[in-house]
């Protein structure tokens, strides 16, 4: 039942967040206040749900090194991932304006490192390990194509930036819920 609400929550969450994050941009600026929160909140949570779906997509590749590095490389980007977006939540919780949130965030990045691996890879990792976890599962016959397809689909379009996100919220939540909760896959997708 957990699977089924993580891999039914993550999605919807990552559309609150895109959700959030248009109504905070409507007066011309993004953060602070409470929709920057909220956002952010939510898809630190769905950041959180990634975890296990990540653990039972490799239960479903058939645990092998393959899709435990594939799974490992998600991980990563979604711990990352939280990382950035914690450092947005303080960030925008200390920050009396958004001049303030700039100048805090200047700091953060600043430190060596910050930036390649909290801002610039994380993201990459994350939907990096989905798409490969996804062709994966759909060579194996564990999912659907059309799930492949549509997961697919959700990394190239958030390559479009931060407002494509409405719509890779909805292509993950058709690529992922309600998820099967099948056997586990084919150790091979030789056949």
């Amino acid at each position: 039942m957990t699977k089924t609400i993580a891999f039914t929550a993550a999605p919807l969450l990552v559309t609150v967040y895109a959700g959030c994050r248009f109504l905070d941009g409507l007066d011309g600026e993004r953060g602070p206040g409470p929709a920057w929160t909220t956002g952010h909140l939510a898809f630190l949570a769905a950041l959180i749900l990634f975890v296990p779906v990540f653990l039972e997509l490799r239960r479903l590749a058939g645990r092998g090194p393959f899709a435990t590095a594939t799974a490992v490389v998600g991980l990563v980007g979604a711990v990352c991932s939280m990382a950035q977006i914690s450092i947005d939540i303080v960030v925008g919780a200390l920050a009396a304006d958004h001049e303030a949130m700039r100048e805090m965030w200047a700091d953060v990045q600043s430190v060596p490192g910050v930036n390649l691996v909290v801002y610039t890879v994380a993201p990459v990792l994350l939907f990096l390990g989905l798409l490969v976890m996804f062709c994966q599962l759909a060579l194996a016959r564990a999912v659907p194509v059309w799930r492949a397809v549509a997961v697919v689909l959700a990394v190239l379009v958030s390559l479009l930036g931060l407002d494509a996100l409405p719509a890779v919220g909805l292509l993950l939540g058709a690529g992922l819920a309600p998820f099967p909760g099948r056997g586990t896959a084919p150790a091979t997708a030789h056949s």
